[in-house]
């Protein structure tokens, strides 16, 4: 999916499709992942209304109940755009990186 198909994300809405690319969550397991691997505290409103984004948009579908729990997947349509969105970020990354070495100073 191209880029201007899927449009910018918000910060929750590219930590939920990086979690879920770990594999299948349920939104409490989705909550703990993204503490653990960026430090963000996502509020479950947040959290959910991502959810409910990316499940319209395609990028991500529910899989059965499990013990009164919802997992969610990320479909390929979620893979793609998770990459584009890492490239995107990987060149904000570098041109700040460059620019900061402009700057000169500690690091």
């Amino acid at each position: 999916m191209a880029r201007q198909e899927t449009g910018r994300f918000s910060g929750a809405l590219f930590l939920v499709l990086s979690s879920l690319a770990g594999g299948p969550k349920h939104g409490y397991a989705m909550i703990e992942d993204i503490r653990a691997f960026s430090g963000t505290e996502l509020e479950p409103g947040t959290l959910y209304g991502a959810i409910a984004r990316l499940e319209q948009r395609g990028l991500i579908e529910p899989l059965p109940m499990e013990e009164r729990r919802r997992p969610y997947r990320i479909t390929p349509s979620g893979v793609e755009a998770l990459r584009a969105q890492v490239a995107t970020m990987a060149q904000v990354v570098e041109a700040g990186q460059g620019r900061l070495r402009l700057l000169g100073g500690p690091r």
